[in-house]
């Protein structure tokens, strides 16, 4: 395996890679990469002092919540993090200024089965994977990239080119897909399994990041049309029994109630959050909450969200409140006066509403002639016409102002409350926003850079903007952080998420806060610390690499996988897998399959393969029985799995590697 990247991402894949699959992997770094972030304590110094002052001002102080932590790791030695035991030190980085074809062939990429290219850059990721395609036309790609459509395009361009230049080198000859035994299960020697496949970050970690902000307890994993929802549920009351919902996924960590304990890890032993239990650990697991497993649905392939596409302005967005009320008062006095004419004048309703009409305008002739009843009610009805020509010329500058404003930023409305601060308009930022919009969830985004990628979605989706460093006075207070819901501090410097976090802090002691920090120790003293300041206040940290690395890991293994929730400071898969070439699950039934802190069936797809995404179909063959299109997840325990079965399951990390079946090398002779 080589992986090639400029930033954390790449150092968690390839810990994941070697530590939970036991592959060897070659990692490509630029080289000032362990120069790009100096050490936190020296960075953050002043900030920990003021942690220490937000402690001793919030004594006694609280507000209703609760949670848990997880953060990046740090890049630096951040391969040799998830080592497995006994697999001896990492090798060196292999650095490099550029990803040229000489540092790909250095890197073995000739020989490699799989290349992983995560550099923060697009172009940069793009042009290492047409120069590795054409190295290695039996290379499994995997390719990060923030551009959904190109992605699509670029995905079949590559595995045209490799379909083309294997059909022209031939693949009977005894080839495999790289050097050394490194088939997996159930393929035979010579078939080559060469793909690509284009993934995200932030498009991985979006979703958990906006469920943690809006509820705190909701997570969904939703890719290729699948949509799973799980929820995470206190622990039940005396008396009381808890609804397990399709099946429990994870029993919290029994430390909870202890500030500095309530994250609960790996490290956390027993007490820890315990990962895909069986029924007799979800019984004697009292006063543990849960997390379980409530939808599974299928809703076909998802097609990616389209570019330049301006929203329709509703009509209540024309006009204010008032001038709305306005015309509402002016239509009733219309009404009356209509009602009026029809009891003075006795004509028929459809004159007197002419008659009437003609009044408003004052197009009709003075009734001099006419009865007492008929003057006092044309006088009143010019009346009522002289109000409505200011109305309908407010009405016209209203609607003209707010077409030219729909090109511009819009700011926080006066009455807003219960909404989500979300500081940092970047990738991750960006695509947490579009979440949170579809979610229906208010959200005032803060920004200090007015070219920032994200500036033009929000103005797209009519999102209100402050421009403004966070950590100047005045800016939070413009987002109404004093009344919000949720500060999410999604920007990519860690003094900044803090310094905003502590100061929203010091405006409202009880405010949910998600924040996004780099380093692992000092994310952990940070939420420590928070929680003993504010025990009652809801405090996260969430990873964009700890929740992305594991699906980069496993499309480079040969297999899609669906989308990860973090269960404190662990993460738990979902992919979807062909039951033929798996034994422990081809010939099993559920019951006999499931592996309790490892994998667990948890639906069963009956989607035609045509009908799935291109990234997950497969050929059923000729001999395959017709199928309906859907999910079933409530399988009973005595279903028995067969080969052309396909099936959704959890996993952990170090499940979903032994499920894969994987032969590890011997290292000694590679």
């Amino acid at each position: 395996m080589v992986v090639c990247g400029d930033d954390a991402l790449a150092h968690r894949l390839a810990a994941e890679l070697r530590g939970v699959y036991g592959e060897q992997v070659t990692l490509v770094v630029p080289s000032a990469v362990r120069t790009v972030r100096p050490p936190v304590v020296g960075r953050a110094s002043a900030l920990l002092d003021r942690v220490s002052a937000a402690v001793t001002r919030a004594a006694g102080s609280g507000g209703n919540g609760g949670g848990g932590a997880s953060s990046d790791r740090a890049a630096a030695g951040g391969a040799s993090a998830g080592r497995a035991p006994g697999a001896g030190s990492p090798p060196e980085p292999l650095e490099a200024a550029e990803l040229t074809e000489a540092v790909l062939a250095e890197a073995g990429v000739e020989r490699a089965d799989a290349l992983a290219l995560v550099y923060d850059d697009d172009e940069t990721n793009i042009r290492a994977a047409l120069t590795a395609r054409r190295l290695n036309p039996r290379l499994r790609l995997v390719i990060r990239l923030y551009n959904r459509r190109l992605g699509q395009h670029l995905e079949a361009l590559l595995d045209q080119a490799s379909a083309l230049a294997m059909a022209g080198a031939g693949t009977g000859d005894g080839a495999t897909a790289g050097a050394g035994d490194s088939r997996e299960p159930g393929r035979e020697p010579g078939v080559v399994d060469a793909s690509t496949t284009v993934l995200s970050d932030a498009d991985t970690a979006a979703p958990a990041l906006a469920a943690t902000a809006v509820a705190g307890t909701s997570k969904v994993v939703q890719a290729d049309g699948l949509m799973l929802r799980a929820m995470e549920r206190p622990p039940p009351g005396p008396g009381q029994i808890a609804d397990p919902g399709l099946c429990t996924l994870a029993l919290l960590s029994a430390t909870t109630n202890d500030p500095a304990g309530a994250d609960g890890s790996d490290s956390s032993g027993e007490h820890g959050p315990q990962l895909l239990p069986d029924e007799r650990s979800v019984a004697a697991a009292t006063g543990r909450g849960t997390v379980v497993l409530e939808t599974v649905s299928y809703s076909g392939p998802t097609a990616p969200s389209g570019r330049g596409v301006v929203p329709a302005l509703p009509f209540a967005a024309l006009f204010s409140r008032r001038l709305r009320w306005s015309f509402a008062g002016l239509v009733g006095c219309v009404v009356a006066l209509v009602i009026t004419s029809l009891v003075v004048t006795d004509e028929n309703p459809l004159h007197a509403t002419y008659l009437t009409l003609l009044d408003l305008f004052a197009i009709n002739e003075p009734a001099l002639n006419q009865s007492q009843g008929r003057q006092i009610l044309q006088l009143l009805t010019s009346l009522v016409g002289l109000l409505l020509l200011p109305v309908l010329l407010a009405a016209v500058l209203e609607a003209l102002g707010t077409f030219r404003s729909g090109s511009a930023l819009r700011r926080p409305p006066r009455g807003l409350s219960g909404h989500v601060v979300l500081l940092g308009l970047g990738k991750i930022g960006t695509r947490v926003l579009t979440r949170l919009r579809e979610l229906d969830t208010p959200v005032v985004c803060v920004e200090a850079d007015p070219e920032a990628r994200g500036i033009a979605t929000a103005r797209r989706l009519r999102v209100p903007v402050v421009l403004g460093d966070v950590t100047q006075e005045g800016v939070l207070e413009a987002a109404k952080i004093h009344r919000a819901h949720t500060l999410l501090a999604l920007t990519s410097a860690d003094t900044t998420n803090l310094e905003a976090a502590l100061y929203a802090r010091t405006v409202r002691p009880d405010l949910r806060v998600v924040l996004r920090l780099y380093d692992d120790d000092f994310a952990t003293a940070v939420y420590r610390t928070l929680r003993s300041a504010h025990p009652y206040a809801l405090t996260r940290s969430r990873s964009v690499t700890y929740l992305a690395a594991p699906a980069f890991a496993g499309a480079m293994m040969g297999r899609q996988i669906l989308g990860a929730i973090p269960v404190e400071r662990r993460v738990l898969l979902f992919a979807a897998l062909d039951v033929a070439g798996h034994p422990q699950l081809d010939g099993r039934t559920v019951a006999e399959a499931f592996r309790p802190g490892a994998w667990r069936v948890v639906a069963l797809d009956t989607t035609a393969p045509d009908e799935r995404s291109p990234d997950l179909a497969t050929d059923p063959g000729p001999d395959a029985p017709a199928r309906t299109p859907g999910l079933v997840w409530d399988l009973p325990p005595g279903y028995v799995m067969g080969a052309g079965d396909r099936v959704v399951l959890a996993a952990t990390r170090r499940g979903l590697a032994e499920l894969l079946g994987r032969r590890r090398r011997d290292r000694t002779n590679p």
